[in-house]
């Protein structure tokens, strides 16, 4: 069985022009995954692009997965942000005002390069999930589980776990399909339809 390629940087830039040597290839290898694909990038077009040597690339990552996967750890940390912040937001709101604010949130989060977005949830197979995605995705799960659980009396008896599971799951699907595949159908008035029909889904599911 072929050994998997590390997926880790070699070292962590401390300094700020070692920092802006980092942020520079994976920025470059950002933008070709999204013009050229996983396939065809390479350390040597990376560096290239970033306007660095191949050696220095090296210093800091051992091959393009890891640098695919520090690309995929910086959007996820991106989305994180505005996810985080709208789970907060919505701790007091009733029931319907808080769907609606984590669906709009949902789709705000996947508008954030949506290109690149694409590009990388079809390449995490190979790089793997990163930890920003999954510590978002636990931190969502659990959050929304709170929610449910101070707002037991605004809908039906139900297990909050598997509510949870279900919400989330459906809201992370509706708009991560509408926002990835359906975006130049959809202009900002459909978002907003599918705003209010998602979050109606979702309430009546709950009532």
């Amino acid at each position: 069985m072929a050994r998997k390629p590390p997926t880790k940087p070699r070292k962590h830039a401390t300094q700020q022009r070692s920092r802006a040597t980092v942020d520079a290839l994976i920025e470059a290898t950002a933008r070709i995954l999204v013009t050229d694909g996983f396939d065809k990038a390479s350390t040597n077009r990376i560096a290239g692009k970033a306007g660095v040597s191949v050696g220095s690339l090296y210093q800091y990552f051992p091959g393009k997965e890891a640098l695919v996967a520090a690309v995929v750890e910086r959007h996820g940390n991106e989305l994180t942000q505005v996810v985080r912040r709208a789970l907060t937001d919505v701790a007091a709101l009733p029931m319907e005002q808080a769907v609606r604010k984590l669906i709009a949130a949902a789709i705000e989060a996947h508008r954030i390069d949506p290109t690149l977005h694409r590009v990388l949830s079809e390449q995490m197979p190979r790089t793997g999930k990163s930890e920003s995605m999954e510590m978002l995705s636990s931190e969502t799960y659990a959050l929304f589980r709170a929610y449910l659980d101070a707002h037991r009396d605004e809908f039906r008896q139900v297990d909050l776990e598997l509510a949870a599971f279900v919400c989330v799951t459906s809201i992370e699907a509706l708009t991560h399909s509408a926002v990835l595949h359906h975006s130049e159908q959809l202009t900002d008035e459909a978002f907003e339809v599918l705003v209010d029909e998602a979050t109606r889904l979702i309430v009546r599911y709950l009532q």
